[in-house]
């Protein structure tokens, strides 16, 4: 067949396909093969569409839609050949791969990423590679509805909690009123107010980028115009949760703590998104008053719904091209695999709960105590011991946490004490990884561990910790996700453990010396970790 009978046959939207519906019914084809493969990262999704900073993720998929039908009536049908679809096709096999592994591995998030990629392969496949690739702000602005990474997230909402307790404390102190902040801890002096979790803007973060992304995709306006829209999402989301936590200072330093609970929540959800949403739209104003010919916001913002009903009829017209051929046959073979492949279950591993931790480690003595409810609901662990021991003739006491995890890949998941010791108002004076050899005392070979000196005031500790990952004690965050991922695919496990030891430096003393506690408590605690931490 020749090249011009490949392309007549080929055409996407021609009379002769209006009436053709093998196309069609091979395009809802692939589409009901790929829920399969992509079920176990939609169940994820739901789940994190349910919590308070993902609840904008519903209407990504809308907004998104909105954008492709509207990019469609720039993008008339025109013939396409088969080698055009080539890239199309060759991207859906790769996501499919991407996602069939996190499925493997027991990782939602890498199935729900894999899918955005399936969901460009299948465009380029429709339209073809030059005109497929046009649709691509639609397509990435499907990234939005996704959850970050949990390591990504706690690093994120640390660091948003700091900047706005310093700002919401700048705002106070402007009102001549004496505060002062200690890590996420406004103090007011007879009453204190913490920066939590659900005060550092992450909510109203994640919808505003959404939105700006949006607005610039609708605003008619110079490149620059839209970049600095973009920017500008960030900052303004973070300054008006600022000045939401300055505000409620405020008015707990004028009327009691009662009277903070209802500005609170006044002041959350839907009025800081719209008093972010009317900052950009004004922004969007004094960008417009310094052009030549300015334009009322109504004409820089193109929102039209015309005709998208007759963009939908298309997918009438996909035409029983090859490659859709070649794409149906493979995403229903692979669906039908997945589909009657045994689920994959992850070793539930023995060990004795923390709870029988003894209180008697040699010459040292502890005593438990239990973390505050809302600490435990955000380490999420499946089991912890918290506990405190000291020493005759030692003056200071040694502290020993561990964190136990049956899987690493959902929920919480282990977060450094990088990322929650500065909330607490301590700060990383120097941390740096050590090698440990306590061989001959313990009995464990030499391994490495992190080493910090924290700070708060004129107080100091010393701060031991590592990632107890099945036999292997890892410093890094990142390689516990990697290892994580291999021990899941090659060993059906993803259990895991944070071991914290901790001294404080009193006066006279040297680190050197909470060194020698620490290690001292270590050499009768880690031969018998392995019972409650499975190697």
């Amino acid at each position: 067949m020749s090249s011009s009978e490949t392309m007549r046959n080929d055409v996407m939207f021609s009379a002769a396909g209006r009436g053709n519906l093998v196309g069609p019914a091979l395009f809802f084809l692939i589409v009901a093969a790929s829920l399969p493969v992509f079920w176990y990262g939609f169940v994820s999704l739901g789940e994190a569409w349910v919590t308070p900073e993902y609840s904008h993720g519903p209407i990504i998929p809308i907004l998104s839609g909105y954008l492709f039908l509207r990019d469609m009536r720039r993008v008339p049908p025109t013939a396409v050949t088969n080698a055009q679809r080539i890239p199309g096709l060759a991207i859906i096999i790769f996501s499919l791969a991407i996602g069939i592994f996190g499925n493997l591995v027991n990782i939602p998030d890498i199935s729900t990423y894999a899918f955005i990629l399936w969901v460009g392969g299948l465009i380029l496949l429709c339209f073809g590679y030059s005109r497929g690739v046009l649709f691509w702000a639609s397509v990435l602005h499907l990234v939005y509805m996704l959850p970050l990474p949990n390591f990504l997230y706690w690093q994120l909402t640390i660091q948003l909690q700091l900047i706005s307790s310093v700002i919401g404390v700048w705002i106070v102190s402007a009102m001549n009123i004496p505060v002062f902040l200690e890590g996420n801890v406004i103090d007011l002096g007879i009453y204190k107010l913490q920066v939590a979790e659900a005060c550092s803007g992450l909510r109203y973060l994640f919808p505003i980028l959404s939105f700006s992304y949006v607005f610039c995709m609708l605003y008619n306006g110079p490149r620059w115009h839209k970049i600095i829209i973009l920017l500008s999402a960030a900052p303004i989301t973070v300054l008006m949760n600022s000045f939401r936590i300055g505000m409620i200072g405020v008015l707990v330093n004028s009327y009691g703590i009662e009277h903070a609970e209802g500005f609170l929540h006044f002041f959350e959800g839907w009025v800081i998104f719209g008093a972010c949403v009317g900052l950009l739209f004004l922004l969007a104003i004094v960008m417009q008053r310094f052009q030549r010919k300015p334009k009322p916001l109504a004409e820089t913002l193109d929102i039209d719904f015309d005709g998208l009903g007759a963009q939908v009829a298309r997918v009438m017209t996909i035409p029983a091209a090859t490659a859709v051929w070649i794409a149906a046959a493979v995403m229903v073979i692979v669906a039908g695999v997945w589909t009657v492949t045994p689920e994959t279950e992850l070793k539930r591993v023995e060990r004795e709960p923390f709870g029988f931790f003894s209180m008697q480690q040699g010459d040292w003595e502890g005593f438990t105590t239990p973390l505050e409810p809302a600490i435990e609901a955000v380490l999420g662990a499946d089991d912890y011991v918290q506990a405190t021991f000291s020493k005759p003739g030692i003056d200071a006491p040694v502290s020993f946490f561990s964190a136990f995890y049956h899987r690493q890949t959902e929920g919480s998941g282990i977060h450094s004490p990088e990322v929650c010791l500065p909330v607490g108002g301590w700060e990383m004076f120097d941390i740096n990884p050590v090698t440990i050899d306590l061989e001959a005392e313990s009995g464990w070979a030499p391994f490495q561990t992190n080493r910090a000196v924290i700070q708060n005031g004129l107080q100091q500790q010393v701060i031991y910790y590592w990632f107890e990952q099945r036999g292997r004690r890892l410093t890094n965050d990142f390689n516990v996700k990697m290892v994580t991922i291999w021990d899941s695919l090659t060993k059906g496990r993803q259990d895991g453990a944070l071991v914290r030891f901790g001294s404080p430096v009193l006066q006279g003393e040297t680190v050197e010396d909470a060194d020698r506690r620490i290690q001292a408590l270590m050499v009768d605690v880690l031969p018998k970790l392995p019972r409650y931490l499975p190697e």
